[in-house]
């Protein structure tokens, strides 16, 4: 079987191998990548040893092959510890292919390598084991044409040409033929697709249509005999293909696993509506061979004749590309490839016109492909024994390391074409398995070399595992600009954290420029510009720090870290509202100490102390202007050389100094004293007077609900005071029974007076973070121990100061027993209910979804508040989601809307009719209706359609009448709009990160869709004729397979509306700007002059293109005028203007009577006004 295999040169010996004392070939860094999952293993080119690559496959898939060379032993190939040996005989060749071959069916990699291989080489051979038929292609339809040629007909020698017999020594007729005698196991078919040109002189690769079959029977083509018909029948078990031309190319191959070894499953099937595998089949080969297309061209013309001219702008608009930029690297000028053709295409003698010659007919071509398809389907049926092939064999496209699975009829698209088929391999049909060795790799392999493939599978996981930890992968958290507002000097969530952030897992060696597109393809509702900063929490909020720039530049070089937080925006505002970003501007939260304020508004000698947010570059007097002091001093917390805390007075002149200049930071305590008051602190002789002396006490109050002389006392202290010495002084102080000091304890009191929770006995005045002269409660029962949570909760999430309920639970509880004695203390009655953690803005935050989890686990401490919440929350892994059914609106429409239901949640049955915030009235683009059908749970691994289908079953959707699921189109609500398109009925909802609680409005359709998953919706609008108006909308569903081109979408809107390409013109409708922006090829070209490296892609800017968007069509032939705006959007713009002039207007006179400084007083509740919040959100849809 192996010929001349062992006759080599012993000097090319490769010194590398696995096992003991030798290492696995990797990269210096990066191990190999395991297998991918058809669990089969490609190799790796080393350059030009693709064909290699190829045969080397080929080989491994013919069971009998690799059995036979795994039975070789020692004795017949010696082995590698004796390659050194003066005398020993080691035949490095077959040991090399046993350990490629073992690598392959053991060895979890990728690719193997075929260097050692390839260095051990040194022989040459004559004689081959598989029989290679050369057989003819050109002017050949197939394969079985071919040997009816060579083996069946006969040539005949008479009248002029009659046969010398060398036996009777005279001329005589006779016929000559030839026939197959004896057929191998293994039958190679080598296709003769290199041919030479001698008119030419050049050579050419033949690319014509040469049919094969899968099952062949080579009886017809053999010597009589009495064998059984089943011994000529062979299976198709190989193609090597070649995709190039005669000069160059590529060599991949298409191999049957006969033992099942890989996993043949298809990751994902996408399948467009109404296309079938032929129709893109068609499609490629069109685009390919500019021979057919420019054919077709001229079959379709008079005469079969056009000028050349005419003849390139056909082509440009029959497949969307000009001949210089699709074909002319490789097939040079267009009239020069006419010339070279001169077979098919006849030029005039000025070279102005060309025409199609007869025999260049596009028809007689296509029926004789037509019966080569049919002479390949065909052929099975008549041949015996065919019909026991099995039904499904597992086939596999191997292209060097890449290895896909394919379907057996993806070997009809190498019939022809600059990619087709080179080599065929077939086997014996009658050569059985053994049932051993069915998806058994490691079968027939020696056992030192399975020893060898087990140890370098575990040096791998090894290596895997260390390169895991420093892998190139990076976590990133994107935070979605329109789902933040600024408040409070930060920026905050509008809902939860959850729904505001976007987990993306992301190579660091990429660009920047390929994460903004990544990011861009993911939120398809994004529309204006796309800027990514990093940000950073802070105890404010979350801030914006330096502008990601450099498209250029890969992650690494920006320096983005592992877990980086990216807020993704504008680069302006959010919400209307400007952010400042930079680390100068930091937000630091700081805390300010002041008397407070008596009812009478004189001053107590009580401190409060209440949070603030001040940016790092304000001046330290901005905390006076915050609290509305005109004069006063203020005070930092200091350390003395003792390591006690002094408050140190800052003199006047560094008032005007910044925050970050004066050394404070977040957390910081500033005392502010009014000047008023007779113990302020002054400045004499430019010493530093400090607080500590006078404020070196705690105040305690009696709240104890029991009488005594002192309403509160004075107890002094220092920061290493413990709490309960405290505690007992204030007794004794208050003469109050001693039995409190068993039963009571103390707690700190806001600034509100809101009691926070009991501080431990045990911790002194610094670990209780205490602040000197602050206020306590002597408040009856005991502290909670070191295991024991106090908590404040309340129903609702509008909480009110002082109305909070507490409550003592273990930090072991979990979350639904903590809410079931938050409950049974309410006096509330259900299991509707869940809890939420308020943040320390007020605000509801995120829910606690994890039932079963404990308190601890879930971070809650003691003195976090806890709402509760009514509605329950959805179970794990499911969705609740509000369905709304969408009628898009019209001057005529049916749909409107009652004053009582524009505000709140609608019931099932209550309509939302939302117009743009600046639209005009009536405007057909400015209009949207909403019917409230109904809430329902569903799984987050349910379906598009899975869901359209619960939909129709709620109470509210009955009265409408939807043949199935397909009649419906599933949009996101967002801001009580359609935001983003569901387009794949097939794809599950968790991969379009709705959120836990989301809504979904469902809009009608007259006919059935399927949308495929580049497939874009648009509302297409016919321009009336002599008229500032558009005809009603017409949604247009554009495949944008090839590219967000505005080629591409001009074709289609035209073929759309049935006119030439060159008479119309499109526009995008904003309907927030009332503007309308032209789509030409023009824009896009200047858009590349300015910026080279900007792609004619209609999703980046200018346009933004998304689902739901309105694009007016205006036919040039009836009306030339650049105009495509109308009244109502005069209107609009009008009203816009003066919506603004009256807001600065309003702003002016705020700023002259001075109300800017009334925000300056201290709200009842520590909560900023909210009313800023509504401004401009809408600018992100």
């Amino acid at each position: 079987m192996f010929g001349d295999l062992f006759e080599e040169d012993y000097s090319s010996v490769s010194n590398y191998q696995y096992g003991k004392e030798k290492k696995l070939k990797t990269k210096a860094l990066e191990p190999p990548a395991p297998r991918e999952f058809t669990n089969l293993s490609g190799i790796r080119n080393q350059g030009g040893t693709c064909y290699l690559n190829s045969l080397l496959q080929t080989l491994h898939f013919t069971p009998e092959f690799r059995e036979a060379l795994f039975s070789l032993g020692p004795e017949e190939l010696g082995s590698f510890e004796d390659k050194d040996k003066p005398d020993a005989k080691v035949r490095i060749i077959p040991l090399q292919l046993q350990r490629l071959f073992a690598q392959l069916l053991l060895l979890d990699q990728d690719a193997a390598s075929t260097e050692d291989l390839t260095d051990s080489f040194g022989w040459t051979s004559n004689e081959e084991d598989f029989l290679d038929l050369t057989v003819a292609v050109k002017n050949v339809s197939g394969l079985e044409d071919a040997l009816w040629t060579m083996y069946i007909e006969e040539e005949v020698f008479d009248c002029d040409n009659l046969y010398h017999c060398g036996t009777c020594d005279r001329l005589v007729k006779a016929t000559k033929s030839a026939k197959l005698r004896k057929l191998p196991p293994f039958l190679t078919v080598s296709l003769l697709r290199f041919n030479f040109d001698f008119v030419k002189r050049e050579r050419y690769k033949e690319t014509s249509c040469y049919t094969f079959p899968v099952r062949i029977n080579l009886k017809p083509f053999c010597e009589q005999s009495d064998s059984d018909d089943l011994e000529y029948v062979y299976d198709l078990f190989s193609v090597i293909i070649h995709k190039g031309g005669c000069y160059g190319g590529h060599y991949h191959v298409y191999i049957k696993d006969v033992d099942h070894l890989g996993n043949w499953q298809f990751q994902e099937e996408k399948s467009k509506p109404d296309v079938t595998l032929k129709d893109l089949q068609n499609e490629e080969e069109i685009d390919d061979d500019p021979l057919i297309i420019l054919k077709a061209i001229l079959l379709q013309e008079e005469n079969n004749v056009i000028p050349v001219d005419q003849l390139g702008q056909k082509l440009l608009k029959k497949i969307g590309t000009s001949w210089n930029k699709k074909y002319r690297k490789q097939c040079g000028p267009l009239r020069k490839f006419l010339q070279l053709h001169s077979q098919i295409f006849l030029l005039s003698s000025d070279e102005s016109t060309v025409s199609l010659l007869k025999n260049g007919s596009l028809q007689a071509e296509s029926d004789f492909q037509r019966n080569d398809q049919h002479i390949f389907k065909t052929l099975t049926s008549e041949s015996p024994g065919l019909n026991d092939r099995p039904s499904c064999s597992h086939w596999f496209d191997i292209n060097d390391s890449k290895v896909q699975p394919i379907k057996e009829k993806d070997i009809e698209r190498q019939f022809q074409g600059k990619e087709s088929a080179y080599m065929l391999f077939y086997r014996k049909s009658q050569l059985q398995r053994p049932p051993e060795a069915r998806a058994n790799p490691r079968y027939g392999i020696p056992c030192h070399l399975l020893n060898e493939m087990d140890a370098a599978n575990i040096e791998l996981q090894t290596k895997r595992a260390e390169w895991d930890s420093t892998n190139s992968n990076l976590e990133l958290r994107l935070h979605l600009g329109p789902h933040y507002h600024f408040f409070n000097g930060a920026l905050h969530p509008v809902v939860s954290q959850a729904e505001s952030v976007w987990d993306l897992t992301f190579d660091k060696r990429k660009t920047l420029g390929d994460l903004r597109q990544s990011i861009f393809q993911l939120l398809e509702f994004w529309e204006g510009d796309m800027v990514l900063s990093v940000a950073k929490f802070v105890p404010a909020g979350l801030h914006v720090y330096q502008m990601l720039d450099g498209d250029d530049l890969t992650l690494c070089e920006l320096e983005i870290a592992d877990g980086e937080d990216l807020f993704v925006w504008n680069g302006v505002e959010v919400g209307g509202i400007p952010i400042p970003t930079g680390s100068d501007c930091e937000p630091l939260l700081l805390h300010v100490l002041h008397l407070a304020t008596s009812s009478e508004g004189g001053r107590c000698p009580r401190l409060v102390e209440s949070p603030h947010v001040f940016p790092s570059n304000a001046e330290v007097g901005a905390v006076l202007t915050a609290l509305a002091v005109p004069v006063g001093v203020l005070f930092i917390s200091a350390t003395d050389p003792a390591g006690e805390e002094d408050w140190v007075a800052i003199p006047e002149e560094d008032l005007k100094k910044t925050f970050r200049e004066q050394g404070l930071r977040n957390q910081s305590s500033v005392l502010v004293q009014d000047s008023s008051d007779d113990n302020s602190s002054l400045l004499t002789q430019g010493k530093w007077f400090t607080g500590m002396n006078e404020i070196s006490w705690l105040q305690v109050q009696n709240l104890c609900e029991l009488e005594s002389e002192e309403k509160q006392v004075k107890v002094s202290a220092t920061v290493n005071t413990v709490v309960f010495d405290i505690r007992i002084k204030a007794i004794k102080e208050l003469k109050l029974m001693k039995e409190l000091a068993e039963n009571s304890c103390l707690r700190p009191i806001d600034r509100n007076g809101k009691l926070l929770r009991p501080v431990p006995d045990s911790y002194t005045v610094k670990e209780a973070e205490l602040k000197m002269g602050s206020s306590l409660g002597l408040c009856p029962g005991k502290a909670p121990t070191s295991s024991q949570l106090f908590l404040f909760f309340t129903v609702g999430s509008d909480v009110q100061p002082g109305t909070e309920m507490e409550i003592i639970v273990e930090e072991t509880v979990s979350v639904r027993d903590c809410l079931k004695l938050m409950l049974e203390k309410s006096g509330l009655l259900g299991d509707t209910w869940h809890l939420r953690k308020m943040d320390w803005c007020y605000e509801a935050g995120e829910p606690l979804c994890e039932e079963d989890a404990t308190l601890r686990e879930l971070m809650i401490c003691s003195g976090d508040t806890l709402l509760l919440i009514e509605g329950k929350l959805p179970p794990p892994g499911f969705l609740k989601v509000s369905v709304w059914w969408y009628q898009p609106g019209g001057p005529t429409g049916h749909w409107k809307s009652h004053p009582d239901q524009m505000h709140g949640t609608p019931s099932p049955g209550g309509v939302w009719r939302a117009a743009s915030t600046q639209g005009a009235p009536g405007d057909l683009h400015g209009e949207v209706s909403l019917l409230y059908l109904g809430d329902l749970e569903i799984s987050e691994d349910a379906t598009v359609a899975e869901l359209k289908s619960q939909a129709m079953t709620l109470s509210s959707s009955s009265e409408r009448v939807v043949p199935s699921p397909a009649f419906l189109r599933a949009w996101t609500v967002e801001g009580r709009r359609p935001g983003r398109l569901l387009r794949v009925n097939r794809q599950p909802l968790k991969e379009y990160k709705l959120g836990r609680k989301t809504e979904i409005c469902l809009e009608p359709l007259q006919k059935e869709e399927n949308l495929g998953p580049q497939d874009v919706v648009l509302r297409t609008q016919m321009r009336l004729p002599g008229q500032r108006a558009y005809a009603p909308c017409v949604d247009l569903v554009w495949d944008t397979g090839r590219g967000w081109t505005t080629g591409s979408l001009r074709q289609r809107v035209a073929h759309f509306c049935s006119l030439p390409v060159e008479k119309i013109e499109i526009a995008k409708y904003f309907p927030e700007k009332f503007e309308w922006l032209p789509i030409s090829s023009w824009n896009q070209h200047l858009t590349k002059r300015k910026k080279k490296k900007k792609q004619d892609n209609l999703q980046g800017a200018p346009y933004y293109l998304k689902d739901g968007d309105t694009i007016g069509i205006k036919n040039l032939l009836v009306e030339d005028d650049e105009d495509f705006g109308t009244a109502g959007d005069d209107l609009g713009r009008e009203t816009q203007q003066q919506l603004a002039l009256g807001k600065k207007s309003q702003e002016a006179l705020r700023v002259q009577s001075g109300d800017l400084f009334s925000t300056a007083k201290m709200p009842g509740r520590p909560r900023a006004p909210e009313a800023s919040l509504s401004i401009h959100v809408g600018s992100f849809r």
